[in-house]
């Protein structure tokens, strides 16, 4: 099933993305992760976006901040997150690449973009491509069925809830998405919304622990 989706993905990014790179998709536990992160879309400091990239396609890879915000909910180790931090992002092997999602998966949570289309950098997309990505991403979600889902920054939010969210207005309020998804609305964590990281983080740790009650 998921692999169905990633056919349609690949076929995205050639609408919505730089020719020269793939897609990414996702990567983690498939089968009913404790949480799943969404993000915004990949840019082309994820190595595996090249096209001469043969491993597994997923978010973060050849990245260091965003594994910082893993590393301090507990959710990666110290010893796995050192070696990412100690090497270049085209120093990442197939294997590396591998060992660290499997960490993922082990730990019971799934990384996601909402819109997979890879771009040079990190410019801003519009809703709309946001929006055509929607009913895919819905199916990706009816597949894993997460327990809970952190979407992450204002955009991302409004675009996957239908209205207009502000993430500063509705910091730890559950929403529910299809009548069957749990749902919070995250600050930011990396690039321009490294500021907010320690929201981000007393954030997702409630969320997570309100799980479990």
């Amino acid at each position: 099933m998921l692999e169905e989706l990633v056919k349609k993905y690949d076929k995205m990014q050639k609408k919505y993305g730089d020719p020269k790179l793939d897609s990414i998709n996702f990567g983690g536990c498939t089968d009913n992760p404790d949480v799943c992160f969404v993000f915004m879309n990949p840019t082309a400091r994820n190595v595996t976006s090249s096209k001469e990239w043969k491993g597994i396609k997923s978010p973060w890879v050849g990245t260091k901040n965003v594994w910082t915000l893993f590393n301090k909910l507990g959710l990666i180790d110290d010893e796995i997150y050192t070696r990412i931090r100690s090497i270049k992002g085209s120093e990442w092997t197939y294997e590396f690449a591998e060992e660290v999602y499997s960490q993922v998966a082990k730990n019971k949570f799934y990384i996601t973009n909402l819109a997979k289309c890879t771009q040079v950098d990190a410019r801003p997309l519009p809703d709309s491509v946001y929006k055509d990505y929607l009913n895919l991403f819905i199916k990706e979600m009816e597949i894993v069925k997460p327990k809970v889902i952190i979407l992450f920054g204002n955009q991302v939010s409004s675009v996957v809830l239908g209205e207009k969210i502000s993430v500063s207005q509705v910091r730890k309020k559950e929403f529910l998405l299809k009548n069957k998804f749990k749902c919070y609305s995250v600050f930011y964590p990396v690039g321009n919304g490294s500021f907010n990281v320690d929201k981000s983080i007393e954030d997702i740790l409630y969320i997570i622990n309100s799980q479990k009650k």
